[in-house]
């Protein structure tokens, strides 16, 4: 679907199901996080990707506050743009490392827990086994299954088991929602 303004944007999604919608920020109305969190309200099942020209480090962020789950450079190669896609679908988020610890630390405790009373965190992470533990540990220092299987020595397949039995467990079904409970809890 191509679109030429947010309006009409906005319009064409409240009544789809698209999993994954790829935005280019240059998109008249669009270039705000503002205008993008309104995005994501007309339509909470779908995945925003986001695409611009060099923006500051600031913008990039205020991008994923507003509910962007990926952000790339629109001079991307199609078929990294392709891999971004896959990655955001299976709800994972496209960012930068050097974002992820920023972003961890500015949302802090506010984004996932929510109505989720201390009591209740601490009770789900018990039920971690201490590998589990060890891994989800790993994980919210923004590490990809594969250097978490090369630093815990075992194969990238056992560390997906876990990664899904911990999201499971716990209640939460991506890295930086596991990384802001984990987070907040250690900061508490």
């Amino acid at each position: 679907m191509a679109v030429d303004h947010a309006g009409s944007l906005r319009t064409s999604l409240t009544g789809g199901d698209s999993s994954v919608l790829v935005v280019d920020l240059d998109l008249p109305g669009l270039d705000t996080p503002k205008t993008i969190a309104r995005l994501t309200l007309s339509s909470p099942t779908t995945s925003i990707v986001a695409l611009s020209g060099p923006i500051p480090e600031e913008m990039e962020l205020s991008l994923f506050k507003s509910g962007v789950r990926g952000y790339c450079r629109n001079d991307i190669d199609p078929q990294l743009l392709k891999r971004v896609v896959v990655a955001v679908e299976l709800g994972e988020l496209w960012i930068r490392r050097s974002l992820m610890a920023r972003l961890v630390d500015e949302l802090g405790m506010r984004v996932i827990v929510g109505a989720k009373d201390k009591h209740t965190i601490l009770a789900r992470l018990a039920l971690l086994t201490a590998r589990e533990h060890q891994i989800a540990s790993v994980l919210a220092a923004g590490r990809t299954n594969k250097e978490i299987a090369k630093q815990l020595d075992i194969s990238e397949r056992t560390v997906k088991a876990h990664v899904s039995e911990i999201f499971r467990k716990v209640g939460i079904g991506d890295r930086l929602k596991l990384a802001l409970l984990l987070a907040s809890v250690d900061g508490a």
